[in-house]
């Protein structure tokens, strides 16, 4: 049963930002997960322990207040959480962590509308390579604008249509019959 205080007035944790950047407000968040269960792209996650404490980034935070808008801090035992994009880098003019640590280069940054983004050691135009490599977004029907989009795999080590005939359409498993 939701809380009171959830049907009333919400808790409003998550926000978009003028550049497009979803973010969640840990100050503001409850811990109630109706964030997570709306959520079409089940990304978000719920922080059950101490965040930060197996994997560190080594970033020296003293002193550093973050406000929602640029987040930054690890967040709070209790509350929800998904891939912010890494605002207080984008702040900064630095591109997220995903894409500079990507051994790779397959990861692209940039702001659809100026139609360019960069994986750190390119920058090209966003509507070509979507035009060229066949970009694609998830869901994109359910109408809620999403600005990530994939690009389809290339150059793959095994040929997919090797595995099509072990492929099977999603299938509920059933529950064990009670005797």
């Amino acid at each position: 049963m939701p809380c009171r205080r959830h049907l009333q007035k919400g808790v409003d944790a998550t926000f978009k930002r003028e550049d497009g950047l979803v973010l969640i407000d840990n100050e503001r968040c409850i811990g109630c997960r109706f964030c997570m269960a709306a959520c079409p792209y089940s990304t978000r996650v719920f922080n059950w322990g101490d965040p930060g404490q197996e994997v560190t980034l080594n970033l020296d935070m003293t002193g550093y207040e973050p406000t929602p808008e640029y987040a930054g801090k690890p967040s709070l035992k209790g509350t929800v959480d998904k891939c912010d994009f890494c605002p207080h880098m984008v702040k900064e003019e630095q591109l997220p962590h995903c894409v500079t640590a990507c051994p790779n280069g397959v990861f692209y940054f940039g702001d659809k509308y100026e139609d360019t983004v960069t994986n750190g050691e390119e920058t090209v135009r966003l509507s070509k390579l979507l035009e060229d490599k066949s970009g694609y977004r998830l869901m994109e029907s359910l109408g809620t604008e999403p600005s990530v989009y994939y690009l389809p795999p290339v150059d793959r080590l095994v040929n997919y249509e090797d595995g099509l005939p072990f492929y099977n359409e999603f299938q509920s498993v059933e529950k064990p019959t009670e005797e």
